[in-house]
């Protein structure tokens, strides 16, 4: 981290979306900090089939999504869901199961929403 007449840089690397999402915010509501650059690198730790697994099993266990109805391709931290969900609330279900998987630094929603 780095500070300069109050613009606060954030460098380094996390395994979660979350943390650097966490940091931001931790560090945006100091006294004296005017602005934030967050160049924190969120970088896999897995493998891109265990990213895949994961995801499709949490819409498994969502009452919410129905998992048959998508599809989730995952690559280098990259994951990209297509298909259809019922509602605006299933479609923010499934890309926050997606961002909570381990190692994913990208979410492409190709969600469409089809009632």
């Amino acid at each position: 981290m780095a500070v300069s007449n109050g613009w606060v840089t954030l460098n380094g690397t996390l395994d979660w979306q979350y943390q650097k999402d966490a940091a931001d915010r931790t560090v945006r509501n100091l006294t004296g900090v005017r602005a934030v650059t967050n160049d924190i690198v969120v970088k896999p730790r897995v493998s891109t089939t265990d990213v895949q697994a994961k995801i499709e099993e949490a819409f498994r266990r969502s009452a919410e999504i129905d998992a048959r109805r998508v599809t989730v391709a995952a690559q280098n931290g990259q994951v990209t869901l297509t298909g259809n969900v019922r509602s605006w609330g299933e479609r923010q279900e499934a890309t926050r199961a997606a961002w909570a998987a381990p190692g994913v630094t990208e979410v492409i929603d190709r969600l469409a929403v089809v009632p």
